[in-house]
């Protein structure tokens, strides 16, 4: 029996690594490699736990993408550190991070480990684009943010989310009857469902406003009952009885914000995905003189072991 598809939210994942292990972990020349060691054994964990028959790491070609930027200039607007008019913003990132990105990117190639994105993309619309475009195997995306509970579903093939935002020994598989469960949405609209709260809710995480007065659990209980964010609007606009006053004066106010949000928050599904490699978990390295040489260089010794040890066999 094939295994899943597996789709990593790859920064979500080394950035947690990055703040899970101390940086005292570092190489013979001083550079910190916490994340690379706690990705790479994310990556062991998942291959021995999870089993994939393939995996594909998704990369941010655009962390903030202009087509949301446009549609919402507060849109991760407090993670810039340096605005760059005719190009990608650049990101605040810890500078003991920026440096450990590129070793993790070139131990991926040497293994033979799928990457694949998007440009003027974020990984999240590359996940999405490879989870909706799926039709053979079930998907399981590994992701530390709850964005990517929108692309929980059934059919035509089962898709949940694996959530380590508390590491992966508290990892949570999350598929529609469990996201149903955890914020009170129907399980046949758990996916949309959720995109749609979450318009709805806001994030200050992400510089998603929001309306103002209007929770997760109102939020929830009014998507449920409408079916859609674009039902209850209509219904609000409507003077439908069963929107309270306050709640129709509120989705007034935030109308603007109303009209971009959905397109804000949901996966690109269009994204024009590019993939370095085939995605099959390979059963050895690519490149197994390269994987030594990282190890050594960047002293990841017991981390590639690992993940060499977990490596399917042929």
């Amino acid at each position: 029996m094939t295994g899943p598809l597996a789709l990593l939210d790859s920064a979500s994942l080394y950035f947690r690594s990055f703040y899970a292990l101390p940086d005292s972990m570092t190489a013979p020349d001083g550079t910190p490699v916490n994340a690379v060691r706690g990705f790479t054994d994310t990556i062991a964990r998942i291959l021995v736990d999870r089993r994939p028959s393939r995996l594909v790491a998704c990369l941010d070609a655009d962390w903030r993408p202009k087509f949301r930027t446009d549609l919402l200039p507060s849109y991760k607007a407090h993670r810039v550190a340096e605005e760059v008019p005719e190009g990608s913003d650049v990101e605040e990132v810890p500078d003991t991070l920026t440096p450990q990105v590129p070793i993790i990117l070139e131990l991926l190639e040497a293994f033979g480990i799928a990457t694949a994105e998007a440009a003027g993309y974020e990984a999240d619309d590359v996940i999405g684009a490879l989870a909706i475009r799926e039709q053979d195997s079930p998907v399981e995306v590994i992701t530390g943010d709850r964005d990517l509970f929108q692309l929980v579903r059934r059919e035509p093939t089962s898709t949940v989310v694996i959530y380590v935002g508390k590491g992966w020994n508290k990892a949570e598989v999350l598929g529609p009857d469990e996201i149903a469960e955890k914020y009170g949405i129907p399980a046949g609209n758990a996916g949309p469902g959720y995109a749609d709260m979450a318009a709805l809710r806001g994030d200050p995480s992400d510089g998603l406003p929001g309306v103002a007065g209007i929770g997760e659990k109102t939020a929830a209980k009014l998507i449920t009952q409408f079916g859609s964010l674009q039902e209850l609007i209509e219904a609000s606009n409507a003077g439908d009885s069963r929107v309270p006053l306050k709640t129709r004066l509120r989705l007034t106010d935030a109308a603007d914000y109303l009209a971009v949000a959905p397109t804000v928050v949901r996966v690109a599904a269009d994204a024009p995905v590019e993939q370095s490699r085939p995605d099959t978990v390979p059963s050895e390295p690519a490149d197994p003189d390269k994987v030594a040489e990282l190890a050594e260089r960047w002293n990841l010794g017991r981390s590639v072991e690992r993940l060499l040890a977990a490596l399917p066999k042929s």
